[in-house]
């Protein structure tokens, strides 16, 4: 059987080898307007913009480096960038979800692959050209963790190389990629990873993409179970299954199951899971009778609605973090079957605006004020702080954030999620429910920010797992002095399938006057 040039049998034999020969991927440097040799002169252009003479080229590869060349260049996220760019350029299905997986998997897999793309050039990823560096993470990405044939991975490489930058520069893409394809990644990582006896968080957080000292933060937040690490690891770097949230009020999870063709979720009773695809398209999506969102992040609206007060629910809820909007439309939901009303906060007019176009229609009233200082009336029954976070959490969803996000961002969240908690505490009535969230694990994000609110405002905690029952393994005692902390709940997508979600039910003293 035959085959194009871009591999998409993908199912041969890895043994196959482009003709041609071998270089050096030694180059002359060239001169910028800096006067860096360690950079190109190839000039940065808009990623939805493609160029004329790459025409010929494979369209799914051409818009998966762009996406690279995107995050690269401006910072931008490859979730976002993706999607608008296959809109634009009309990429069909198959196409489409080709590039969906190199984009999103080359971005995931940057650490491992920049390894071994650096000892492959024998120079470090920093000397090379930022234009060839992401041809060469998408080159490098296809031999390692995909089934495509090798000569297809490298020829279509080269070919973007050379449409683009010429011939000089694409030799060195093809003799960097031809040396990454003489080993399988697990014997790369033999050979680049830290000794598993003698480092093994770090060689698991090689071997599973993830930066050492994520991978030991998540060691950390598993305690007694740290034996699951590489496990965890693992499925955090697997592309996730799509999950939608049936809208209480308007579609059951069964219904929305039986019309998207998906199987309703384990743990949320609002949850159905699709295997991909682009849940936009979806009738049930585009109609607000369903929404996107994480089966964890569901729980935490549910558990907010379901946790204990001490006294009547006089139906004032609050969603103190409510942007992008997610958990504030299934909270709006939830208050419009149950008579409730809720106010959602959010600083930032774009992010507020989001907030409105997912709450229209419900009893959500949006105010675009800092939740620290929000001027708004206290006596809430129930208090949601969904707290900005690291978004140590949501990683397998934000493809590249995992190389964004530094070790010294914590400390500054922690002191914005404390300030949150506190003015929660100050909103919601004596007998009311605070539920503090994050979609991050790391510990002193969680229960770190929690035993301190415990102690600085007399909060009693409460047993966090009985607003979610039946998820196994998921309930723990949260640290404090004199057992007042209760309990919390952490979520884990190796075990539940869900992001690492982290919330903790707080009840202020005092009872209804």
């Amino acid at each position: 059987m035959s085959e194009d040039r871009s591999g998409r049998r993908g199912d041969e034999d890895r043994s196959g080898r482009r003709g041609g020969e071998d270089r050096s991927g030694t180059r002359r440097p060239s001169r910028t307007r800096a006067g860096n040799p360690a950079r190109g002169n190839t000039r940065p252009r808009q990623a939805n913009r493609p160029n004329p003479a790459e025409a010929g080229l494979d369209p799914a590869r051409v818009a998966a480096r762009d996406v690279l060349r995107a995050v690269r260049e401006r910072d931008a996220y490859a979730n976002l960038v993706l999607p608008a760019l296959l809109r634009e350029r009309r990429l069909g299905e198959r196409d489409a979800a080709l590039a969906t997986e190199l984009a999103y998997g080359a971005s995931r897999a940057r650490g491992v692959l920049d390894a071994v793309i650096a000892h492959a050039a024998s120079r470090s990823v920093e000397e090379i050209d930022g234009p060839l560096l992401d041809v060469l993470r998408l080159g490098a990405y296809q031999l390692l963790r995909t089934r495509i044939a090798p000569h297809a991975a490298v020829a279509t490489s080269v070919d973007m190389v050379r449409a683009e930058a010429g011939p000089g520069k694409s030799g060195f893409v093809n003799a960097v990629l031809r040396r990454v394809s003489e080993r399988t990644e697990d014997q790369w990582v033999a050979e680049l990873a830290p000794p598993a006896d003698r480092d093994p968080v770090g060689h698991a957080a090689f071997r599973h993409a993830h930066p050492t000292w994520i991978a030991q933060a998540f060691h950390d937040a598993l305690g007694a179970d740290a034996g699951e690490l590489d496990e965890l690891l693992a499925a955090d770097d697997a592309r996730p299954a799509v999950h939608l949230v049936a809208r209480p009020g308007e579609i059951s999870a069964d219904e929305l199951a039986l019309v998207t063709g998906g199987e309703v979720g384990p743990w949320s009773p609002y949850a159905v899971h699709l295997d991909g695809g682009d849940p936009g398209r979806l009738d049930a999506v585009r109609e607000g009778l369903a929404g996107v969102q994480d089966e964890g992040s569901q729980l935490v609206a549910r558990a907010l609605v379901e946790a204990p007060l001490d006294g009547e629910d006089g139906g004032r809820w609050l969603d103190l973090c409510a942007g992008p909007g997610g958990k504030a439309a299934l909270l709006g939901a939830l208050a419009a079957v149950d008579g409730a009303t809720v106010d959602a906060v959010e600083p930032s007019d774009h992010r507020a605006d989001l907030v409105r176009k997912s709450t229209r229609d419900l009893p959500v009233t949006v105010h675009t004020v800092d939740g620290r200082s929000s001027g708004l009336e206290p006596g809430y029954d129930r208090v949601l702080v969904d707290a900005p976070c690291t978004g140590l959490g949501a990683l397998r969803r934000r493809p590249e954030a995992r190389w964004r996000r530094r070790p010294e961002d914590v400390a500054g969240l922690v002191v914005l999620q404390r300030e949150l908690l506190a003015a929660a505490v100050a909103l919601v009535r004596p007998g009311g429910v605070v539920v503090y969230a994050t979609c991050s694990p790391h510990l002193s994000e969680t229960i770190g920010v929690v035993g301190d609110a415990v102690r600085r405002h007399g909060l009693i905690g409460l047993d966090t797992g009985v607003t979610v029952p039946g998820v196994p393994r998921s309930t723990r005692p949260t640290p404090g002095r004199d057992g007042s902390a209760g309990t919390h709940v952490q979520l884990w997508p190796h075990r539940h399938g869900t992001d690492a979600m982290f919330f903790a039910a707080l009840r202020r003293p005092g009872g209804v006057a």
